[in-house]
């Protein structure tokens, strides 16, 4: 595996140090500025450094785009990439060529009901059993309870504990916010601590793998996959629909939208109005089965 580009590697450094963006997006960019770099060596015959970056023109841009749609990607990626680029050469002091994005739209969260939840939670921790079983038990109820995006629950340290009605967490770009901790969370974290073989200490994971170490996120989509084919629920059943449960089940009780912008730790109010959307869908499909003429 060759050397990151130099520029590519400093822009990820920026990201990372400068704007605090998380792992994912960091990775995702710098892939981005290496493939334009790639892309523009062959494209160019030669090396590629500032001045060739900085003489781009909305022509290259399109072919760049035209080559990654050719691998197969969607408007929404084709537009990440492009936002990526435009990043980069700002990054670089390089003002970048005018070039339309392609139209997107947005999409809708997908919310699993109430009972689906703590189902599927329950059905998680059954399957696996033993203090794993308590442990994804008490993260799914996190996720849906609190609404906590799946890194930043498996970012909580023993630092938080004792739980107690609210809890510090930490977002992305490193914003800490104050959510709310209802009953049934917190008994089910403290059941999990209470049978977990490794000690929470201060500094470490609250939620461990089997052998003590970080748990990988991945392993908790594994058995919610396998628990909602067990139950019969679609494939946007996901972690992250917890989440998205939790906003709009919070917004069809009445919370105002600021307030449900800083329980989801969305730095822009226009994230959180994307479930107005969802709750105007759910009144539809109501109507609709509701309505003799509908």
């Amino acid at each position: 595996m060759t050397d990151a580009h130099p520029l590519a590697s400093a822009f990820a450094a920026h990201l990372r140090r400068d704007r605090r963006r998380s792992v994912h997006t960091v990775r995702a960019y710098l892939a981005t500025a290496e493939r334009l770099l790639d892309f523009l060596a062959r494209h160019l015959g030669g090396p590629v450094g500032r001045a060739e970056l900085a003489a781009l023109t909305p022509a290259d841009l399109r072919a760049f785009l035209a080559l990654r749609r050719g691998d197969g990607i969607g408007n929404a990626s084709a537009a990440r990439e492009l936002s990526a680029v435009r990043g980069f050469l700002v990054h670089l002091g390089i003002d970048p060529p005018r070039l339309r994005g392609p139209r997107v739209r947005p999409g809708v969260p997908r919310p699993v009901s109430p009972d689906e939840a703590v189902a599927l939670a329950g059905d998680v921790a059954e399957a696996r059993g033993g203090w794993t079983g308590a442990r994804d038990l008490a993260l799914l109820l996190l996720l849906y309870g609190a609404g906590l995006r799946i890194g930043e629950a498996l970012g909580l340290t023993g630092a938080v504990l004792p739980l107690g009605a609210t809890i510090a967490v930490t977002g992305k770009r490193g914003k800490t916010r104050i959510v709310p901790l209802i009953a049934p969370v917190r008994a089910a974290v403290d059941a999990y601590l209470a049978v977990c073989p490794h000690p929470p200490g201060r500094d470490l994971p609250l939620f461990r793998g089997a052998r003590g170490g970080p748990l990988e996120p991945s392993q908790l989509r594994r058995a919610v996959r396998a628990a909602r084919a067990r139950l019969g629920l679609g494939e946007r059943t996901t972690p992250h629909a917890l989440r998205h449960s939790f906003a709009t089940h919070l917004l069809g009780r009445g919370v105002d939208l600021r307030a449900l912008q800083e329980l989801l730790g969305h730095q822009s109010l226009s994230s959180t109005q994307i479930y107005t959307a969802v709750d105007a869908a759910h009144l539809m499909d109501v109507y609709r089965n509701a309505h003799p003429r509908a």
